[in-house]
């Protein structure tokens, strides 16, 4: 559900597994694209497509007799689009959330969003998160992911579908910790960028991905997640992956924000959702709420709010703890 980048790519890869998939695109051009051609020019371009995947542009249709659904919207229109979707949703389904945002506002994960909208119970809905860029894997780039989900079964099921010779997807039942390790490194990857943007070496990246891991930790513990997983794929290797890569939105985005481009010009140049933009604010008023120091994202929001200047940012890491994590 949603032909951009990211639905297509995993579409691509469960097809790639040999198996049938429907995608469903809100745009009818787009759907017929890629039933005729077999191809994605907006969003996968020279990227061919399997037989097996078709698109269209029909909910009814997209989701009859769906075993598994994976949702790969912007995040701040997820509620409101479910609105349309949950009486459509076979009610045995697994709901699997592809999407790494907080809704903005009420602060709630994708997984809390897509059970207060459809009232899925809970154990039928997973997460599926790691350092994935799109257009790598949809080139059948090697690479792995997660799947978390309560139920340990449903997780199986969602990791045999997703894998194939290029892809390999984990299992785990930390489904907080998961989809939180996928919202938080967004945030470290516009931070990232936003020095990349400054033109500043190697010695500011990795102290920044370094104290940006140890903050990110913490708030993840914080909310019930397993410390292992923010150094696993979903954490450490999102992480990695999404911080010095042209191809991540969020690290484009910081650039031009280290550039001197204002958060109203980022969007605008944006082709694509950049989702730590839109889960700064409701990152940092958990934080503030629950007492967490997170000094890196707080710089963010300073500079996207025009409160710092970008040549300001990261000089003031000493506003974190002196004494370094023990991990």
């Amino acid at each position: 559900m949603g032909a951009g980048s990211w639905g297509t790519t995993v579409a691509k890869v469960i097809a790639d597994g040999g198996n049938d998939v429907v995608l469903w695109s809100r745009r009818q051009d787009l759907a017929d694209e890629i039933n005729k051609t077999s191809r994605n020019g907006d969003y996968l371009p020279g990227v061919d497509l399997p037989k097996t995947l078709t698109a269209t542009s029909d909910l009814q249709a997209a989701l009859a007799n769906a075993t598994q659904v994976y949702i790969a919207i912007p995040s701040q229109s997820l509620r409101e689009t479910l609105g349309q979707w949950k009486e459509l949703i076979p009610k045995s389904a697994t709901v699997i959330s592809l999407m790494k945002g907080l809704e903005q506002s009420t602060g709630a994960r994708m997984s809390e969003v897509i059970h207060q909208a459809t009232n899925v119970p809970a154990s039928q809905i997973a997460v599926l998160s790691g350092p994935n860029l799109a257009l790598e894997i949809a080139r059948r780039d090697p690479a792995a992911a997660v799947c978390a989900c309560e139920d340990q079964d449903r997780a199986i099921e969602v990791a045999q579908v997703c894998s194939n010779q290029y892809f390999t997807v984990f299992t785990n039942q930390d489904l907080v910790g998961t989809e939180l390790g996928g919202v938080l490194k967004n945030l470290i990857a516009v931070a990232i960028g936003i020095v990349s943007g400054l033109g500043y070496g190697q010695n500011t990246k990795a102290s920044i991905m370094t104290r940006g891991l140890s903050e990110i930790t913490n708030f993840a513990i914080e909310h019930g997640a397993r410390r292992r997983t923010m150094f696993g794929l979903a954490g450490l290797g999102d992480l990695i992956a999404t911080s010095e890569s042209n191809l991540s939105r969020n690290f484009r985005a910081g650039e031009m924000l280290g550039k001197g481009y204002s958060k109203p010009e980022v969007l605008r140049r944006m082709e694509q959702t950049a989702e730590g933009l839109s889960s700064v604010e409701p990152v940092l008023e958990i934080a503030q709420r629950l007492g967490i120091d997170m000094p890196i994202v707080q710089q963010v929001s300073d500079v996207l709010n025009g409160v710092m200047k970008p040549t300001d940012f990261g000089r003031h890491l000493n506003l974190a703890d002196e004494i370094e994590m023990e991990f």
